[in-house]
């Protein structure tokens, strides 16, 4: 936490005598355990927390114990914590919008009388908007998720439920899964999901573990609930009072699902939406089919940098932070966010935002105009959101229509525009603001607001209703003024009467404890003492002065307080049949925010296109099944928009059947990653409808990213870099498709190294053959490149394998000094050799150590030219010497090690304990041993 140190300094004092302190360690000891609830208390100007909850806060937002107070005697004392309303709201904020393995609750009372008054968690987070929104923005709308899981010899059947409680919507879906849940995955990262509900003992140890890994992956908190709650009876019934329109259609839709109505019963029960009558009538449900967006697995969100972390060092280290250019408070910014996470496949929606965007990026001047306009544009959503769940005041309203009045400056600015795509403006934009800004819509709501908010009072920072908007409150206003004027006579005949000049002398007070008094200086005190004593009454004396008052002053005051009690009373009740009205306007407004929002992220990237130092390009979209990826002059936006970098351009080009398989060789450090990430990042951003760096990009519309780029350690989780490496590269084997996109870096590397090489050799094999995916595959592994060569042509079955072409990014070595310049180029054919010497120098390793490098590397390392390796710009290119093999020999050694490989890859690893899957492996490896005894091909790998 940012303000920790300051906290600290005001940490609040923890006020209790014995009895209190004794009253609230009884009632502390009738709370079930809860090892997720953080439990705050609501002390009135403070809030404290208890036990290991105390504990937790010192040590993760304090940083020391020494905030810790004991409460009580020595034998039964608890551990306390008190913590300050600022800190609350920052300590909130952590646990629900950051963090996912909390959930927090807020008791109110006293003694050992105390009541639970709100809880959330990180799905859950509708009773703490208050907190957590009010001096926020809301970046990101989180989902809470249900699975209802049915495990079957052919996979598992997941039935899903989700409700977004912010937008008001939820859906359902239901699909067959493999033993990885990859579709599981996708889903909880295109829902945005946050927290998942899953029925207690829903499938055995065994089966539902990858299901667990699958959550902890993506950062979502388990809840686990009874099997009871996954019910489907009276859900039609239940969905009909909180779905707008009739019941018909939401039959229709339930009766389509075996087991997603279970979930979203369950959802239902834990969210307690049917409590809450705000919601009846305002939610909207839809089937969730995975197939509608690009599909997206944590793997890929992480290695493309899809979303802003709490490391970046600046914004622009992340996606979400250089393309979020947007200006309406919150609304773009939350779209933004869905966007990314959920990229579109359909060549005609990517088409039309292309065309927006190039609309905006021709006509500069209204591309500033719109954006100067949005800046003035509240967060309308949450707006509505608070009008629906009846927690508006007159603030709220007087935002909606600061908000509704920029609208006329938008259409005009639109109406102006005469491109190329005016047509698709007018559609898109001006015939809903032509309809939403009439006299029977936001004109109208402009006019309610105009009659009855006193708009003039807004200076003063105070949101009132016009006495002019009612006869009564009008009638009570002259009241309340003639009494003012009277009180002002008064003050002027009492300063005649006692000869002192008026407000400079004798001067008028209003106050809490005696209403209108007037007051004197001590100094002026003695000239009027026997006035006072004779014709006023003296209330106090002190340092400021003299207090008295006369029984016409306090007549005057008491009439006065009477009528500003009964204008209060009367102003409450017009705040709530205004507030009634303006709700009714909700209609209109939603729809504007979904528009305001929309135009607000185009407008965006349209200035990310042209504000940078060199500009972005349109890409040409053509459907999966045709075109090929075509990206000249490309660049990775997010790290040529950091300030120390030259960035290189290199082209790429994924060419159907020549280079749709690229394997691309070269050193540490010379931008294979960079190269294959940036190629991710290009058709990421132009399937959300972005502009992309580039010189020319053409993009066949890909259905997936699969990215396994650098797999950290998760002994976390007990699963080693290699094991991390397997499993990822396992849900790509059995996810990806021929129209996905595959990046993989390093494969491999986390083992041996023939076993490493083997593993690549199959798995590029696989891919090639089986899934045909458009594929970058950058390795270290140069024995790999012989898979575009013509010795290599015919692959263990005997067939020619097309499309695989080699890369490499270029270095230079100075001969006479051994110097390694990297040029961060790519260009065509296999790296002839490996620099890892020279890299270790770039790192300052002592020389002795570098020699004897190169001494042991020369020894084992024998180059030859290889004739058969492609010649590219009429040069020879070296390559390490194959051992020579008969092509029987091969074909039964290749069919081997496949079925090896297949055999390894068939067992249950997740399911094993360590002793077990060594011991099955070890068989594997002892079949494979005795085979090879025939056939040197094998005997290489042995």
């Amino acid at each position: 936490m940012d303000d920790n140190v300051d906290e600290r300094s005001k940490l609040p004092e923890l006020k209790l005598d014995a009895k209190q302190a004794q009253g609230f360690l009884a009632f502390f000891k009738t709370l079930p355990p809860d090892s997720r609830a953080v439990r705050f208390f609501d002390r009135r100007d403070y809030y404290t927390a208890h036990s290991d909850n105390a504990v937790f806060i010192a040590k993760t937002y304090y940083r020391t114990t020494t905030a810790l107070r004991q409460l009580g005697n020595a034998s039964e004392s608890l551990s306390s914590v008190s913590v300050s309303k600022n800190m609350f709201e920052s300590i909130a904020r952590d646990l629900l919008l950051e963090r996912t393995d909390h959930t927090l609750e807020l008791y109110e009372g006293s003694g050992s009388n105390w009541r639970l008054i709100k809880s959330g968690s990180p799905g859950n987070i509708g009773s703490f908007e208050d907190v957590l929104f009010a001096n926020n923005e809301m970046q990101d709308s989180p989902a809470i998720v249900a699975l209802f899981p049915y495990f079957r010899d052919n996979g598992c059947i997941v039935g899903l439920g989700y409700v977004d409680l912010t937008k008001r919507a939820m859906g359902m879906a239901e699909f067959l899964d493999d033993s990885h849940f990859t579709n599981v995955e996708s889903a909880l990262v295109g829902l945005g999901c946050k927290e998942c509900l899953l029925p207690l003992e829903s499938g055995k140890s065994g089966d539902i573990k990858p299901l667990h890994n699958v959550l902890t992956k993506c950062g979502v908190m388990l809840t686990e609930r009874k099997k009871s709650e996954f019910k489907m009876r009276d859900l039609v019934q239940d969905l009909s009072r909180l779905v707008k329109g009739s019941v018909e259609p939401v039959r229709d839709l339930v009766s389509g699902f075996e087991f997603a109505p279970a979930a979203l019963g369950a959802l239902l029960a834990y969210a307690e939406l049917l409590a809450d009558e705000s919601n009846y009538g305002n939610y909207n449900i839809q089937k969730y089919n995975l197939d509608s967006y690009m599909r997206l697995d944590s793997a890929a969100i992480r290695a493309l940098n899809v979303l802003e972390s709490k490391t970046d060092a600046n914004k622009n280290f992340s996606l979400f932070g250089l393309m979020n250019r947007t200006c309406t408070a919150g609304m773009g910014k939350r779209l933004l966010h869905m966007w990314l996470k959920q990229p579109l496949l359909d060549v005609k929606e990517i088409s039309s935002r292309l065309d927006l965007v190039q609309a905006f990026v021709e006509d500069t001047a209204l591309c500033q105009d719109l954006r100067q306009h949005l800046k003035r544009i509240s967060d309308i959503e949450r707006l509505t959101h608070y009008l629906e769940k009846r927690r508006a005041g007159l603030q709220h309203i007087v935002k909606l229509y600061q908000s509704s009045i920029r609208l006329p400056f938008i259409k005009n600015a639109l109406e102006n525009y005469e491109g190329q795509f005016s047509s698709l403006i007018k559609e898109k934009y001006l015939e809903f603001l032509e309809t939403c800004t009439d006299n029977d819509h936001l004109n109208k709501f402009n006019n309610l607001v105009e009659t009855a908010i006193d708009l003039d009072q807004l200076e003063n920072g105070e949101y009132m209703i016009s006495s002019s908007y009612d006869a009564t409150l009008s009638k009570l206003k002259n009241v309340q003024e003639s009494i003012e004027q009277q009180i002002q006579d008064l003050h002027r005949q009492v300063a005649n009467d006692l000869d002192l000049p008026v407000d400079k002398a004798l001067k008028l007070d209003k106050g809490t404890q005696f209403g209108h008094v007037f007051r004197i200086t001590k100094k002026e005190e003695p000239k009027v003492r026997k006035k006072l004593s004779t014709h006023f009454i003296v209330l106090e004396t002190r340092k400021d002065g003299v207090k008295f008052t006369n029984t016409k002053l306090k007549k005057l005051g008491d009439q006065y307080q009477k009528i500003v009690e009964e204008y209060k009373s009367c102003q409450k009740d017009l705040v709530h049949r205004v507030i009634e009205t303006a709700s009714s306007f909700n209609e209109v407004f939603k729809p504007l925010a979904e528009l305001l929002s929309e135009l607000d992220v185009l407008l965006g990237f349209a200035d990310l296109a042209s504000s940078c130092p060199t500009p972005y390009t349109r890409p040409d979209i053509t459907s999966s099944d045709e075109g090929n990826i075509i990206l000249e002059g490309s660049r990775h936006p997010c790290v040529e928009a950091q300030d120390w970098v030259n960035f290189i351009p290199n082209d790429c080009k994924l060419v159907r059947g020549k280079s749709w398989f690229q394997i691309i060789t070269g050193p540490n450090m010379g931008g294979k990653s960079t190269f294959i990430r940036q190629v991710g990042v290009n058709i990421l951003m132009a399937q959300v409808g972005c502009f992309v760096p580039c010189d020319k990009a053409s993009i066949s519309v890909r259905d997936c990213i699969f990215a396994r780029v650098g797999a950290g350690d998760c002994q976390l989780r007990g699963v080693s870099t290699f094991m991390q490496e397997m499993l990822e590269t396992a849900s790509i084997l059995k996810g990806a498709t021929e129209k996905s996109l595959i990046i993989i870096d390093e494969l491999g590397r986390g083992t041996s190294t023939y076993d490493g090489f083997g593993l690549a050799w199959a798995i590029c094999e696989h891919l090639v053959e089986v899934i045909k995916a458009p594929t970058l595959f950058a390795t270290h592994f140069h024995e790999l490149t012989a898979l575009a060569h013509g010795n290599t042509d015919l692959d263990s079955h005997g067939k020619q394998m097309v499309g695989v072409a080699n890369f490499h990014v270029s270095a230079h070595i100075d001969s006479s000094n051994h110097k390694l310049t990297m040029l961060y180029k790519v260009e065509p054919g296999a790296c002839d050799q490996s620099f890892g010497i020279h890299v270790a120098e770039f790192a300052n390793f002592p020389s002795s150590v570098v020699a004897l490098a190169r001494e042991k590397a020369a020894e084992l390392e024998d180059f030859s030219t290889d004739t058969t390796a492609p010649n590219t710009n009429g040069k020879e290119i070296p390559s390490k010497r194959k051992r020579e093999f008969s092509s029987d020999d091969m074909s039964k050694g290749v069919a081997r090690a496949r079925q090896f490989l297949e055999e390894f890859s068939n067992l249950p690893l997740d399911k094993m304990d360590l002793k077990e899957a060594l011991q099955q492996v070890s068989q594997l490896r002892d079949g494979l041993k005795k085979d090879a005894v025939d056939s040197n091909w094998l005997q290489q790998f042995l």
